[in-house]
């Protein structure tokens, strides 16, 4: 059974054999479709519709400090900084699959994003894009948690983007998301669970916009300490390439890390200061 597993985790990779099968057969051209309603592949910790080009190679840093709450104790998070890092290739246009690993519970993880549908001017309103992964927390501990199989370890994640550019400085984007941890901290919690998210962008300046992000968690357990993730950020274009600075209340950065696992308050002032920044190759 445990090599089954291994081979769900890793088959966004088999898919790079798999090209011809999902290649586009418009003849339409870029100049029919709208432009991406985001700069950056995530809005802050959701993933955004826009995609890789093909056979283009992204390395992603993400970075959380602590909280600033912690004021010079920690000097504003820096002692309990968390990081991921992502390695992301374009199959094709519509197709990316990618490989990561964060410090926040030594999560290994695989992802697939295929775009379903693209805005077109004149044409259909929305573009759609699936966003699945598979997730493995190397963290759990079998002496503290007795029976602990392989197993334990996966969680998954399947969730569709749905994103509309109004205009050349405002888009809009709707993220139904389920995932599942096979397990959960929390008893009385489920380990399906289910999330509406939405996020927003608005240009400033030429290389300056501001995105902001929520998600509103159907399911959780009433006992849970966790809270829903909010989430405010500048994304600063710099020579065709987007870095992120954000402020959110969610610590993890895996998608079943900070729908279902954040912590703080922006009343208290609670939050984690962080940065997304990627290198293309």
């Amino acid at each position: 059974m445990k090599y089954i597993y291994l081979v769900i985790f890793l088959l966004p990779t088999l898919l790079l054999a798999q090209d011809d099968l999902l290649s586009e057969i418009d003849v339409e051209t870029e100049a029919d479709y709208k432009s991406a309603a985001f700069k950056g592949l995530k809005i802050i910790n959701f993933e955004s519709t826009k995609m890789i080009s093909k056979k283009e190679l992204y390395f992603v840093v993400s970075h959380r400090f602590g909280s600033v709450e912690t004021g010079f104790k920690d000097f504003f998070g820096l002692d309990q900084a968390v990081t991921r890092l992502n390695l992301l290739y374009g199959i094709t246009d519509g197709i990316n699959i990618g490989v990561s690993r964060s410090s926040f519970r030594k999560i290994y993880e695989s992802s697939l994003k295929m775009r379903l549908v693209r805005e077109k001017k004149g044409g259909f309103p929305f573009t759609i894009v699936s966003s699945s992964n598979i997730l493995i927390n190397t963290s759990l501990d079998d002496a503290i948690l007795p029976g602990l199989t392989f197993e334990n370890r996966l969680g998954y994640t399947t969730q569709l983007l749905i994103s509309k550019k109004f205009s050349p400085d405002f888009s809009l984007q709707l993220m139904p998301t389920f995932f599942h941890d096979n397990y959960v901290d929390i008893d009385e919690q489920h380990n399906s669970q289910y999330v509406i998210g939405f996020g927003g962008r608005h240009k400033l300046t030429k290389r300056l916009s501001v995105n902001l992000e929520y998600g509103y968690h159907l399911n959780r357990a009433e006992s849970s300490p966790f809270v829903n993730p909010l989430s405010i950020g500048l994304d600063i274009e710099t020579g065709g390439h987007v870095f992120q600075l954000h402020f959110t209340n969610a610590q993890p950065m895996n998608t079943n890390g900070f729908l279902g696992q954040a912590t703080g308050d922006w009343g208290d002032g609670d939050v984690f200061f962080g940065f997304n920044v990627s290198r293309v190759f």
